[in-house]
Formats: C-alpha cells, structure tokens, sequence
C-alpha cells in the first residue's frame, strides 16, 4: 500500500471526514457501565465508552471522564464504585442510562433497572447484569498533552474488591465471555458490536 493510498491527518489540524475516525479505529471498546451514589445518597448509573482493564493482580479497571460528571463527582467524594457489564439483553436500558440528566435524577430508576447495594462498597450495582464488580478508587488522573496542558478529562482507575458472577457463565471452571453477551462501543455515532460464540478463535502463545 502506497502513501497515496492512506487518508493522512494530524489531529490537531483536524481529520476532514465526516466523523472523527479514533473512536472507530480504537474500536470495539469495553463498555463501563459505572454505578456510584452520592454524599447524598443519590444512585447514579451512566456508560463509559473508554473503559479498561488495567492490571492483574490487584485487579485494576478505569474509566475516562470527558468533563466533571455526576459519576466522577461521586467517585471522587466516596472512593468507589461499580462496574456493570452491559449485555445485548441490556442495551436499551444501558443506552438510557446515558440520557443528560440533573444530578438528582436515578438513572437506575429512569432506566427500569434494580439498584443492589455492593457487598464491599456503599456504590450500588445493576442486580440485572451477569457480571459486576466492586471497587475502591486506587487514583484519579487528570490527563493532559504532551505538552503538558491541561485537558478538561479524568481517568478514574479502582481496584476491584468483590467480583458478581452469573454461576451458568462459569463452564468447567471457566467464564464463558461469548455465553454473557456482552456489547462492545464502536466509533461512529449509534454504532455497537456484540460478541458471539462464532467468532472465537484461539490462539497459544509462543514459549
């Protein structure tokens, strides 16, 4: 493939497309679906399309804030909070859990889902999602350029402390990720992608 053969651009001068191409090039993304309540006692849901994990051992997931949001507010005033795994079963609940609401609004209500207390910390979780897990928040990073200026974005990272899973997911003692149906965030503006049994190959690695 040649150079004229390649869409080239430079971020900071923009990509003149119709749609930025990032988010689709760094795609299929984890989605993290955050669960955090208030100093005040308000449960908060929303989905976060730049999600991760991050470590092992202790495990280590976090999540991008694109502003000061009610989810990164209340992570920062309790220190902890619940990731959700947002299934095919879920998408449309997940999808209005997302809706721009005031900060008195339980998006767990507007959502018609069931807000259960975490085990380990006073964050609630999705009782309808086969997987959540628990979490203390370990740090939160403000981002910045490389040049050093500051970028109105957050990543809040937690250590997961307690681990929900659906017991019909664990095969021969094994998750089944493919059996969990879990949806994945895409670039362009509606677009998702789900996981299905067909499309698993497996792969050794080299020793």
């Amino acid at each position: 493939m040649t150079e004229f053969e390649r869409h080239y651009y430079e971020p900071a001068q923009g990509h003149g497309l119709a749609h930025d191409p990032f988010n689709a090039i760094v795609a299929p993304r984890p989605i993290g679906w955050i669960g955090t309540q208030s100093a005040k006692g308000v449960a908060n849901l929303a989905p976060y399309s730049f999600f991760n994990a991050f470590n092992y051992v202790p495990p280590i997931v976090g999540f991008a804030s694109l502003g000061e949001k009610d989810t990164l507010r209340n992570a920062r005033e309790t220190g902890v909070f619940t990731w959700n795994l947002a299934t095919r079963p879920l998408a449309e609940a997940m999808n209005a859990s997302c809706a721009p609401v005031p900060p008195d609004v339980d998006e767990f209500q507007l959502a018609g889902l069931t807000a259960v207390p975490g085990r380990r910390v006073a964050a609630p979780r999705v009782a309808e999602s086969p997987v959540s897990f628990e979490c203390r928040v370990s740090q939160i990073i403000a981002l910045q350029t490389a040049d050093g200026a500051p970028i109105p974005t957050w990543l809040v990272m937690g250590e997961v402390v307690a681990v929900h899973i659906a017991r019909h997911l664990i095969r021969d003692g094994v998750y089944d990720t493919a059996a969990a149906e879990p949806i994945t965030r895409g670039g362009g503006p509606a677009d998702y992608f789900g996981i299905t049994e067909a499309q698993r190959f497996r792969m050794a690695r080299p020793r």
